[in-house]
Parts: C-alpha cells; structure tokens; sequence
C-alpha cells in the first residue's frame, strides 16, 4: 500500500467529493470578498507572537458567518498560503485523522491548526512525515493549549531538532489532556532529551512515549533516567535505535529500579551487552509492573542470557519478552526456555528468539513446558531437519503399535544375556533389519537420544521416552 498522498484539491468524480469541490470554491470566493489579514502582517505584533497565533480573525468570522469546519479550514488555507488537503475535508467527522506523509510543511500544519484549534472530533491525530519542522510544531503546539479532544499525537519524521523539542517540552510543561505522543526519527541529540525529559518529570498524563530512531546518547540516557525515576505517568516507553552506550543504560535501568508505573519498556539496538543485562536482572527481581521488555539486536549472548535468568527465575510479571537478533545459540535457548518451566510464578506468555537455531532437545523440552503452560508462545528458527528428526520416536513407536508388538520386547530380543542393555551398533542392525521406516539421519539422531553419554550403549530399562 502506497502510503504517500497528492496534497491536491483535485477531487475523484462522486457526489459528495463534488460538493466538497465546491464548497472550496465558493470559499475561496467568500474569502475574496471578505479578506483576511495576515496576522504577521499586522501592526503591533512581533515575529515570536506571530508563530504561535492562529488567527483568532478566523474564528470571529467563523461565528459571524456560522462557517463549518471545511469552510474555517478552506478560509485557513487561503490566508496561510497553504494547499487545501482533500483528505482533511472528507473526514472531518472522525476520530483517527491519519494525514501521515501528506507533506503538509510549515504552513499546512498551521491551516490544519486553525481548524483543530475549536473542532473537537479529532482524538488521535497522525502526522508522521509532513517536513513539519520547529515552525510548523509551534503551531501544533499553540492548538494543543485550547483543543479538548486530542489525546494522541504522531510526530514521528519530522525533522524537528532541538528548536522543535524545545517547542514541544513547553507544551507538555503543561499538559493536561496528550496521552500519547510519537517523537521518533526526529534527530533528536542530547539537548532535546533533556529538554523533554526536563518537561516529563513531573507530567502524569503521558502514557506512551516514543524517542526511537534518534540521535540520543549517553547524556541524554541519563537525563531521560532521572525523569524515569520521578515520572509517575509512563507506561509505555520506546527508546530503541538510540546511541546509548554503558552510562547510558545504566542511568536507565536505576530509573526503571525505582519506577512504579512503566509497563513497556523497547530498547532495540540500544548497546545491551552482558553488564547491562546483569543490571537489569537485577531490576527484574524486584520489579513488580513491567510487562513488555524488548531488547532485540543487541550483544546479548549466552551468558547474557544466563544473567538475565537469574531475574526471571522470580519474575512474577513480566509477560512478553524479545530476544530476536542476538548472539543466541541453542544454549541459550534452552537455559531460557528450562528457567521459565522452573519458576512456576512466571507470567510469561511471548518470547521472541525467532533468529535463533534450537535444537530437538529445545522442542521436546518446550512440550514438556506447554504441558502446565499451555498459552505460552515461543518465536524460534527450526531447520527442516531437526523437525525430521523430532519424527523419529514417534515413528518408531507407531511401527510397533501397529504390529501389536511391545517396545520392551524388541530391546529384549536384542539383550541375550538379560543385562537391560544392549549396544547402539546392535540396536541400528535390528531397527534395519525390521523395515522400521527410519532413515539414516533418523536413525542416528534417536541412537543419541536412547545414548546421552556416548556410551554406545543403551540401557533401555531407563528409557522414559518409551513409557
């Protein structure tokens, strides 16, 4: 789906997009005749005072005229200069405006803000990649102080900078109604971190915070971990594809140490080697609200994972957890997978370690878990042929059901001696020389699991699997 619009009055052929047409028209012809002023025009008002005023001379005539909604939007547009958005007119009736990639600019958001700043439909408004920048956020920002309804807002790719996160900071100082808000992939640098994270210490209304995909490193990992430590509000928090290193993260995880309120916490490609993970660790043994942890592609190996059982092995809470593009083998796959079997408290219900390789020994313990665990879900990489092998035991099994012979009988026809064990050599000849449908790799694979220790014997008393 092509995600990227025309911004043109240029509306398809049907009835109501018609009237729309012209309705822009005779608009646009009202607004020859009655002319607005550019407020920045005006005397007696500075360039500061002119990029957050929206022209309350649009709102007088609103009334005076009893304009709708499209109409004060078309009248808008005129006075900034901007082109009129035929999306913008055909839903003004819902909830959700999606306007992301529109190229709205500087002077669209600012129409677009004249018109929110008393319509009070729109709740969650999407803005992603509208080359928005600093100018066309103060707009924004200026509506947001008056408008009652919107309660989440994207501003994702907007290359907005410090001046742009100094704008917003100001808003969200005093916030009262914004719940969610989208900031990623905005170039965001120390300096805006701790802009914002100056602005959300003590802002309770923010539940969903986005920084992904910025510019943000050490310094601002620590700006952002004391607003964690003192904000009472976030529940959702997203800083992957930042630029933290160990300082960075350590600041984070002592805020998340003493948070009470956050329930999702993605840290994506966010430098997480072994010392983090064993700091956060840490945190999972007392924590009692995090329910999400991401920290895909990052440096979490083996031992990582090992340190980071060490949480989970109390972890009463925790539900989802994404591991996905780590340096995970088959080991640490199954230290996972054997820690949340054990902790019979474990919330648990997603991990995601779909780039890893597991092994038969992985699947056949993740069947044992589904047996007192039967919601959860594990993500994982299984080639073919380990999925042939995991055929094996039941293959054999089913050969002898369907003689209506006894296992049990088989290993004792090969034992002469009555030892209750017999070699794997003589165990391979006899499943041969049987037509058990086995092939080679089959065959190979269930002489290991009847020999764990490479004894080359199998003591076929002990075998569970056969019960």
């Amino acid at each position: 789906m092509n995600n990227i619009h025309e911004d043109s009055v240029d509306f398809q052929s049907n009835s109501q997009e018609e009237k729309q047409q012209l309705s822009v028209q005779s608009v646009l012809s009202r607004g020859s005749q009655e002319e607005i002023k550019f407020i920045k025009g005006q005397a007696g008002h500075s360039d500061d005072e002119c990029s957050t005023d929206l022209e309350d001379d649009i709102f007088t005539s609103s009334r005076r005229l009893n304009l709708s909604p499209s109409d004060v939007y078309l009248k808008a547009c005129k006075q900034t200069g901007a082109v009129p958005v035929s999306y913008i007119l055909c839903h003004l009736d819902d909830a959700i405006l999606d306007l992301n990639y529109y190229g709205l600019g500087p002077l669209g958001a600012k129409a677009l803000a004249i018109l929110l700043k008393s319509h009070g439909v729109v709740t969650h408004l999407e803005l992603k990649g509208n080359s928005l920048q600093a100018e066309g956020t103060q707009y924004l920002m200026a509506m947001l102080f008056e408008n009652i309804s919107i309660q989440s807002l994207n501003l994702s790719d907007n290359k907005l900078g410090l001046k742009g996160a100094e704008v917003i900071s100001k808003m969200l100082s005093d916030n009262r109604k914004l719940k969610s808000i989208n900031l990623s992939e905005n170039d965001f640098s120390d300096a805006a971190a701790k802009c914002l994270a100056e602005a959300l210490k003590n802002d309770f209304v923010v539940k969903e915070l986005d920084l992904s995909y910025n510019c943000i490193c050490d310094a601002g990992g620590e700006d952002l971990g004391v607003m964690l430590a003192e904000n009472i509000g976030i529940e959702v928090l997203n800083l992957s594809w930042n630029h933290f290193l160990i300082r960075g993260n350590a600041a984070l995880i002592a805020g998340l140490k003493v948070n009470a309120t956050l329930k999702q916490l993605q840290l994506s490609n966010s430098g997480f080697g072994r010392p983090e993970v064993q700091l956060m660790a840490e945190v999972l043994q007392q924590n009692d609200t995090l329910v999400l942890l991401d920290l895909s592609i990052n440096c979490v190996d083996d031992e990582a994972v090992r340190l980071l059982c060490q949480g989970l092995a109390t972890n009463e809470t925790l539900e989802v957890l994404k591991l996905s593009r780590n340096p995970i083998t088959k080991i640490g796959a199954t230290t996972l997978l054997r820690t949340v079997k054990n902790n019979m408290k474990s919330a648990l219900k997603e991990i995601d370690i779909s780039s890893v390789l597991v092994c038969e020994t992985f699947v056949e313990l993740l069947e044992e878990t589904r047996v007192t665990r039967p919601a959860l879900r594990f993500q994982y990489y299984i080639l073919p042929s380990v999925t042939k092998n995991l055929l094996a035991l039941g293959i054999f099994k089913k050969f002898f059901e369907e003689q209506n012979k006894s296992i049990m009988d088989f290993f004792q026809a090969l034992d002469k001696e009555g030892t209750m064990k017999v070699s794997t050599s003589a165990f391979r000849k006899a499943v041969k020389e049987a037509n058990i449908p086995l092939d080679q790799q089959q065959l190979g694979w269930l002489v290991r699991k009847f020999d764990k220790n490479c004894t080359a014997t199998i003591v076929y008393s002990q075998l569970t699997e056969l019960s």
